[in-house]
Formats: C-alpha cells, sequence, structure tokens
C-alpha cells in the first residue's frame, strides 16, 4: 500500500516541505530509504523499526521503500523518524490515511517509541502555513517555538503511543500548543546588561562605541590589560536599539536551525553577544561542516561579535570574516547543493600592542621591534580596512577610579545612538540600505555630499595619509554616522576629522609600515 505523509527539511534558515512517500510490496524483506537521504535519515529504519516493535506493532516481512520527495533535495536531520513512523502505520493499515491528510510530523523516536526534539522547528512551522497545512505535530519540547506562529495548530507529542491516539480520536490527548502573541515576549524576556557609567575613564572609547552602534560600523579597541576593553565591548548590546519582531524571528530562526534554542524559550528577543575564545577553529566561526550548521557570526546576527585578543585568533579564522563583513551573509557550498546564513553582524575586536601588552611604555615593554611586528602583522591589511573604527585606550589613572563617576553612561549613549538610527531610518526609506556602514561607493556621492571646504578637506587627507579608495569611503560613511549623532543634515569639517582621527592605520600599526 502506497501513503503520502507530509514533514520538511532546512535549507538554510528556512525550510521546505517534503513528502515521506512510504510504499510496502511483497517482496524479498527490505528497508529502503531513498531521495538524497543523509545518514541521520538513513538511521531511521532502526529507530523506527525498534520504537514500533517496542508498542507492539511487528512490521511484515515485506519489501518497504520510503521515498523522501523531492528526491534532488538533501535531507540530513533525525525529524523524519516521526513521519516515516505514521507513513508506516498508514501503510500497515494501523490507521486509515484520511486521518494523517492535512498534518505535518516532524520529530526523532527514541527506541521506546519517545519523541525528541529536533531543530528548526520555528522555519518549519512558518513553511507548513505558507503551504496552506493546517497542524504540525512536533515534539513537546519545541512546541512553544512552534506557537508563535499564528493561523496554525501546533501539538506538542511526547511518545510515538500519544500520537497514534490522538489520530484516532481526534481528542484533546494533544493539547494544542496556547499562541504566543511575539510582541508579549519582549519586555518579559528583556535582560540586564551593565551600564557604561561603571567604566572609568575612556571617554574617547564610548564615543568610538556610540558612533559604532549608530551605524553599524565594526570597531577595534587596543590598549593594555586592564584598560577596559572588554568591559566596554560587553555594554554596547545595551545602547542598540531593541530587535523588532522581523529581526527577531530572523534570529530564532538562526538558533533554531544550530538547535542553540534555550530550552522552552519561544523567542530570542534580545541582541546576543557572541565571544568565541581564540583558539576557535574557521569552521566553527562561520559554519559548516559535513552538515551544514551555522556558525558563530550567524548567530551574533543583528548583534554583536567580540573577538578579543584578535591577533591569537587562527589567521584562517580571521581572514574568513572578510566575505561576512562585505556581504552580511555567508554562503557554505557542497558538492550538490549551497545553503546561505545571515551574518549580519557587530564586529566589535580587542587587542594587545605587542605581545606582552604594555607598548609604547618602553619601561615595562620588554618585546622586540621584530616581535611587535610580527605580532601586529597576524591581522593582515584587507581585514584591517574592512574595520571603520579604531581607538586607543590608555592605563586608567587613579583620579578616574577613585573619583565622582562621570562622562557618559548607558541612558545617554542610547539616546544619541536612537537619534542617529531615526535618521538613517528615515534617509533610506526604501532603499536597500538600512545603516551608513552598508554604503556602496556608488551611492556615497548623493548622501554624504560635501562642501567646497570638506571636498578640499579630504583631498589633503587622501594626499597626506595615502589612503586608499576603501580608506577614503570609509571615513565618509563614519562622518556621515557622525553628523547624525549631532543631528546633522551636512557633514562639516569636525565629523571628517573626527572620522579621520579613527583610522584603523594610526598608532600602533604604523609600526608595520
Amino acid at each position: 500500500m502506497f501513503t503520502d505523509t507530509l514533514s520538511a527539511t532546512i535549507q538554510g534558515i528556512n525550510a521546505l516541505i517534503v513528502h515521506v512517500e512510504t510504499d510496502i510490496a511483497n517482496g524479498l524483506p527490505t528497508f529502503n530509504i531513498v531521495g538524497s537521504a543523509g545518514t541521520e535519515v538513513k538511521e531511521a529504519r532502526d529507530r523506527v523499526r525498534s520504537a514500533l516493535k517496542n508498542n507492539g506493532i511487528n512490521i511484515p516481512p515485506s519489501r518497504v521503500t520510503i521515498n523522501l520527495s523531492p528526491g534532488g533535495l538533501r535531507k540530513d536531520s533525525t525529524a523524519f523518524d516521526l513521519p516515516i513512523c505514521i507513513g508506516m502505520l498508514t501503510a500497515m493499515e494501523y490507521l486509515p490515511e484520511e486521518y494523517t491528510e492535512g498534518i505535518l510530523f516532524l520529530g526523532e523516536i527514541g527506541l521506546n517509541g519517545e519523541i525528541r526534539p529536533v531543530r528548526g522547528v520555528l522555519p518549519v512551522v512558518m513553511a507548513a502555513k505558507t503551504e496552506g497545512v493546517k497542524e504540525c505535530i512536533v515534539p513537546t519540547d519545541n512546541a512553544s517555538e512552534g506557537s508563535i506562529v499564528p493561523g496554525i495548530t501546533v501539538r506538542g507529542a511526547s511518545d510515538l503511543k500519544s500520537v497514534v491516539e490522538y489520530l484516532i480520536n481526534k481528542d484533546d490527548s494533544l493539547l494544542p500548543a496556547t499562541h504566543t502573541d511575539p510582541e508579549s515576549l519582549f519586555n518579559e524576556n528583556a535582560g540586564v546588561i551593565p551600564d557604561f557609567d561603571e567604566v572609568r575613564g575612556q571617554e574617547r572609547a564610548k564615543r568610538a562605541a556610540v558612533i559604532s552602534a549608530a551605524g553599524f560600523h565594526s570597531l577595534l579597541m587596543t590598549g593594555p590589560p586592564g584598560a577596559g576593553k572588554s568591559m566596554i565591548a560587553r555594554r554596547i548590546p545595551g545602547i542598540l536599539p531593541p530587535l523588532t519582531l522581523p529581526e527577531s524571528l530572523e534570529l530564532t530562526s538562526i538558533y533554531s536551525v544550530a538547535g542553540k534554542m534555550p530550552k522552552g524559550k519561544a523567542l530570542i528577543c534580545t541582541r546576543s553577544f557572541q565571544s568565541p575564545h581564540h583558539t576557535i577553529t574557521g569552521q566553527a566561526l562561520v559554519g559548516g561542516g559535513p552538515v551544514p550548521m551555522p556558525g558563530i557570526i550567524s548567530l551574533s546576527h543583528r548583534s554583536v561579535l567580540f573577538l578579543d585578543e584578535l591577533p591569537e585568533f587562527g589567521r584562517d579564522a580571521i581572514e574568513s570574516l572578510r566575505q561576512p563583513l562585505e556581504e552580511k551573509s555567508i554562503r557554505i557550498s557542497r558538492i550538490r547543493y549551497t545553503v546561505e546564513y545571515p551574518a549580519d553582524f557587530l564586529l566589535i575586536s580587542a587587542m594587545n600592542p605587542c605581545p606582552c601588552g604594555y607598548f609604547p611604555d618602553r619601561n615595562r615593554c620588554r618585546c622586540t621591534e621584530n616581535e611587535i611586528n610580527r605580532y601586529l602583522g597576524r591581522i593582515s591589511g584587507p581585514i584591517l580596512d574592512r574595520i571603520d573604527l579604531c581607538t586607543e585606550l590608555k592605563s586608567v589613572e587613579m583620579k578616574d577610579m577613585t573619583g565622582k563617576k562621570i562622562g557618559l553612561k548607558t541612558s545617554d549613549m542610547s539616546e544619541m545612538v536612537e537619534k542617529a538610527r531615526k535618521m538613517q531610518e528615515r534617509r533610506y526609506k526604501g532603499t536597500k540600505y538600512r545603516f551608513n556602514s552598508e554604503l556602496k561607493a556608488d551611492d556615497m556621492d548623493e548622501v554624504c555630499r560635501l562642501g567646497k571646504k570638506e571636498s578640499l578637506l579630504m583631498e589633503k587627507l587622501y594626499k597626506e595619509f595615502s589612503l586608499s579608495a576603501r580608506s577614503y569611503h570609509r571615513i565618509l560613511r563614519v562622518s556621515r554616522t557622525i553628523a547624525d549623532i549631532e543631528g546633522s543634515e551636512e557633514i562639516s569639517t569636525d565629523h571628517l576629522l573626527e572620522a579621520a582621527s579613527f583610522r584603523p592605520d594610526l598608532e600602533y600599526f604604523r609600526n608595520r609600515k
């Protein structure tokens, strides 16, 4: 007998509907799964056979064929266990075929029939709704995640027996997950982020953080150990505007596909702060693997990626950031398919000026010139050229440590960022841009118009510092953000000079030339 059961597979952060076709026929006893099935999917035959047996159902000695359609689409997930199981029960006439019509099944089956959580439930439920599916049965632990999608019923199941009983009786044995309004989750999940007023001194670095957050510009902080680089980085999410609902759904989809959703949590409502150790591999940073998975940069989407001790990261890991910084996404290619993950992150990085950390204080630094140049040389010119802002932090003075807290605090900085973001929102409405950092050279003349005095200044800066075309455009983008913070439609010479002062080829990096 032939049956057709609905399920889905993940490609990137999107889901595609899959038809699990089951056929049981006379012939030599075999159990074949076809349709570009990966190892995890092919192993389902053993899990399904044992689960059915342990629930009192024996598969007849027949030729069993499972086809996952469309056949040309790669499938790698244990989530096909439940739909395969339901397809088998329907084909063996334990369940009438009409009982499963219009229902999408997803879940891993244990040998005892337990239904275990899987990755990617949110994008699957969203795809099911788009395709007109009215009901989804998913693992209980994933039900809250699917419940935020309106207009579709999501039921959580803990074991195979309860699913079968529900399909037969159509009763309330599987209660639908209560639909949760995503907007109501934002206030409930608001986290506490430390305040910038705890950072003593370092007002220039705080100013750089404001510019970075306002225009989504990448930032590199240099300075000795204990100057406050990590403290500043960890407070930057607190001055970024709250996630919008579309951003939250997109970030939640990434976490869901990566299997990183906190248990019982339906939605990622706050911007994340990812701070990987410098021993991380390039693959773990950008994503990939035999079965492609999102990496740390995708988990940092619309959020902050902090790379502390930047020169200590492997060269491959650092260089792998080139494409994502430019294109705001990462493509991972395999022989038969390519997946793409979003990677629009705010890069915040920090480093010491030398291996010991105390250059240029020659009373404390014992590094040779060659050691310093070799250390700084771990960051290539192309990567440095993609960093919009660079600021130097000095050691904190005693008067800053013991005196009254003064200077910028998070609430002040948030207001400045919000003011600049609103100007960008109005300016780029209806365009492909969202932030000043995304501006391409073709549109620079229109958005960053300069007066005669400002043009002469830029010409002088270009010649004096031997700027590259990318460096020239970077100064214009940063100055546009500074002007937005000040509420100015026009870019002034003061804005240009401040932007130029944050050029990443100043201070320590001059030692490399």
